[in-house]
């Protein structure tokens, strides 16, 4: 386990996660996640996956991967319609994937 990428994922998924956030509840209205929040949130999420690790040069397709089965507590979050109940256990387990990753990738290169 790489403990600065895991401290490096954690902060940017969080922190990107919150622009976008912001970004979209300041140019939508609340109708539209009504509508369409199930597929923003995961789009969204993703996107900050993605974003995540290319800054951290990681493989992004174990990423996105890594992305998809942490986000499952948020989803369970919105089932019991706490939509952010899950999400700083979700950036946790992201960010811990992407700490294996790195992990993964230093003993491929070595």
């Amino acid at each position: 386990m790489e403990g600065s990428v895991v401290w490096r994922a954690a902060l940017l998924q969080a922190l990107t996660l919150g622009i976008v956030a912001l970004a979209l509840s300041a140019a939508l209205d609340k109708e539209f996640f009504r509508s369409w929040g199930w597929l923003a949130g995961p789009g969204a999420w993703a996107a900050c996956a993605l974003i995540t690790g290319t800054v951290l040069r990681l493989p992004l397709l174990p990423v996105l991967a890594g992305a998809a089965l942490a986000g499952i507590p948020s989803l369970i979050g919105v089932l019991l319609d706490q939509h952010w109940l899950g999400a700083p256990l979700a950036v946790a387990i992201f960010a811990l994937w992407c700490g294996r990753l790195a992990h993964s990738r230093r003993l491929a290169v070595v």
